[in-house]
């Protein structure tokens, strides 16, 4: 699929009608730029964003028009999409749930709102002046998915309390995210008492050769990083820590519905819905400047205890108890 098709989250085809496309020009426009690729994921996460906007009075197709870019995994292109959008130009960017794909957004233009779902603190970013008063061109949702990460590995030593050797799977094309991970993980490793290695992989063919190295290291057990490539690769994440028996961790509850072992962070559909809603009130004239950046609060830990058995795994009843979801 080119990056620039998709099938709309309600059903129709990306293409419009005719007689809707000649409408157009009397439409506002936003821009969504994703590294990720159109699929069934992220469909779910962008109904919800339709959602919000529907809340603020806006409709794709009827009343607002959407240009999508897919970066397809390529951190490297979201600087040209970003630029094809606003010689585009259009009224919002909307950078969805990539910490690349904002600051992309944020080179080309500083006069463009900007929405953004990221992992990290965008005042660290310098993307906002602060959360309470962002003062720019951009705004958004933060996760907890970053602020967490050493969490999942406590989490995962207390499943598998024999694994002395960790590894940390990163994308370095995301180079902010990879560092402050691995930086949380190493200092958590080191009190936690376990050796530890951090491996790369920034493409499907990539993961798999990371996955080798894994087992090259006989490491017992697994983080995977927060990243757009991973989200978008949950299934193939998953296949390959059951074929390597190894026991993982990762942000969404994707992972784990795909067959991996457990997931610990912010659900993802639930900052999609004030994402649509800040886009359409940016649409009705308000500022980003003055738009609070929205801080998620809400963690959940979903553990699948099919894999667990598959693996050879007993997960102790207290962690069972802390679970907001247990698939069996």
């Amino acid at each position: 699929m080119r990056r620039r098709e998709f099938i709309s989250v309600i059903g129709a085809a990306a293409a419009w009608p005719i007689a809707a496309r000649a409408q157009q020009g009397a439409m506002p426009v936003i821009g969504i730029l994703s590294p990720e690729w159109p699929n069934a994921v992220v469909a779910h996460r962008l109904r919800a964003f339709h959602e919000g906007l529907s809340e603020t009075g806006y409709v794709e197709g009827r009343n607002l028009a959407i240009e999508y870019r897919w970066a397809e995994g390529r951190n490297d292109q979201l600087s040209a999409l970003a630029a094809e959008l606003v010689r585009r130009p259009v009224s919002v960017i909307v950078a969805a749930g990539s910490t690349p794909a904002a600051l992309a957004a944020r080179k080309a233009t500083i006069t463009i709102p900007i929405v953004f779902q990221i992992a990290v603190d965008p005042v660290q970013l310098g993307l906002a002046t602060s959360l309470s008063r962002p003062g720019g061109n951009l705004t958004g949702v933060v996760t907890l998915n970053v602020e967490v990460a050493a969490k999942r590995l406590e989490l995962l030593h207390e499943l598998v309390p024999t694994a002395t050797i960790v590894a940390l799977l990163v994308n370095p094309t995301s180079t902010t995210l990879a560092e402050t991970t691995t930086r949380e993980l190493e200092t958590a490793a080191r009190t936690l008492g376990l050796e530890f290695y951090v491996l790369h992989a920034s493409s499907e063919r990539e993961i798999d050769a990371a996955f080798a190295t894994l087992v090259q290291l006989r490491a017992g057990a697994l983080v995977i990083g927060a990243d757009a490539l991973f989200n978008s690769r949950s299934e193939q994440l998953a296949a390959l820590t059951i074929r390597h028996r190894v026991p993982a961790i990762y942000q969404y509850r994707e992972f784990v519905s795909n067959g991996g072992l457990m997931s610990y962070g912010t659900p993802v559909v639930d900052t999609y819905r004030p994402l649509g809603v800040y886009t359409g009130r940016i649409l009705k004239g308000e500022k980003p400047a003055d738009l609070p950046v929205q801080q998620a609060t809400k963690i959940e830990l979903i553990i699948n205890l099919k894999t667990a058995k598959a693996l050879g795994i007993t997960v102790p009843l207290p962690l069972i108890g802390r679970a907001d979801e247990v698939i069996e």
